[in-house]
C-alpha cells in the first residue's frame, strides 16, 4: 500500500503545485507554441518517470528505433493497465496526444494538462461526437502531432493478455486519412504493477516493444480493408514471443 499511497500523493501534489507551471506554459504558448508543446511534453515525461520509479517496475524497452523520426505516427497498443499511458508516454520522442475517454475531461487540472499535451476526449457512447474526435485527431496528425490510441476501447481484463479484445477499425482512419504510418506497441505484464493485486503496487517486470511501422498504402487491398485486425495480429505475435 505504501507505493500506492506515494503515487497518489505525487499525482495530487503535482496537479496542485503545477498551477503556476500551467500559467507559465500558457504564456510561452502565446509566443512560441512549439516551445510550449515540447516543454509540456518533457515536464510530464519527467513526472511519469518518477511515478514509474516509485512503482519499482523493471521496464525493458525493445524496438524503439522503429519509431520514425521524420513524421507523425499513430501509436497503437494493447491495453491492460492504467500504467500503459505512463509506460508509453515517457518514450514519445516528439509531441504526442492520447485519445482518452470523455469522462476524464471533467477532472480538474488533469484535463488542462491533457489539452496542453494535445490529448483528445472520445465519447464512446455518441457515434457522432466520436467521429468528431477522430477528425480532430486526423487534423492533429496532419499538423505533425503524433497520436496514441488503445483500440480495444477499454482496459482488457481477460485472464490472458494474449486474449485481446477486438480492435475498433474506426481508430485506424486516423492514420489512413492523415497518410501517416502506424507503429504497433506490445505491452507485456503492465497489469502486474497494480491491477493484478489491486489496491497494492508491486515491482513487476514489464516489457514494451515497438514493432516496425505499418504503412497503410503499402498493404494489399484486403489487409488495408481490415487494418485493425492486421495490426492486432502484429501485436499479438509480439506478445506471444514475450510470453514464451
Amino acid at each position: 500500500m505504501i507505493r500506492f499511497i506515494c503515487v497518489c500523493i505525487v499525482v495530487i501534489g503535482y496537479l496542485i503545485l503545477s498551477i503556476p507551471i500551467l500559467l507559465v506554459e500558457w504564456v510561452i504558448g502565446k509566443f512560441n507554441k512549439r516551445a510550449k508543446d515540447i516543454s509540456s511534453l518533457r515536464i510530464i515525461q519527467a513526472v511519469f518517470r518518477f511515478i514509474l520509479k516509485i512503482t519499482g517496475a523493471d521496464i525493458t524497452v525493445k524496438g524503439h528505433e522503429n519509431v520514425p523520426a521524420d513524421t507523425a505516427v499513430l501509436y497503437i497498443g494493447n491495453h491492460r493497465s492504467f500504467f500503459d499511458i505512463l509506460l508509453t508516454y515517457v518514450l514519445c520522442p516528439n509531441v504526442t496526444g492520447y485519445v482518452a475517454k470523455k469522462e476524464m475531461e471533467s477532472i480538474p487540472l488533469l484535463s488542462i494538462w491533457m489539452r496542453y499535451l494535445h490529448c483528445l476526449f472520445l465519447d464512446r457512447k455518441n457515434i457522432k461526437e466520436g467521429m468528431k474526435t477522430i477528425l480532430l485527431a486526423i487534423e492533429e496528425m496532419k499538423n505533425g502531432i503524433s497520436i496514441c490510441i488503445f483500440p480495444e476501447g477499454t482496459r482488457n481484463r481477460n485472464e490472458s493478455e494474449l486474449d485481446l479484445l477486438p480492435f475498433h477499425e474506426g481508430s485506424f482512419k486516423i492514420a489512413t486519412k492523415a497518410g501517416c504510418p502506424i507503429v504497433p506497441i506490445a505491452i507485456h505484464n503492465s497489469a502486474g504493477i497494480f491491477e493484478a493485486q489491486f489496491p497494492k503496487m508491486r515491482p513487476a517486470k514489464v516489457m514494451v516493444e515497438y514493432g516496425e511501422p505499418i504503412y497503410p498504402d503499402k498493404l494489399d487491398k484486403e489487409e488495408k480493408r481490415h487494418i485493425g485486425a492486421y495490426t492486432q495480429n502484429v501485436i499479438l505475435e509480439m506478445l506471444k514471443e514475450m510470453n514464451q
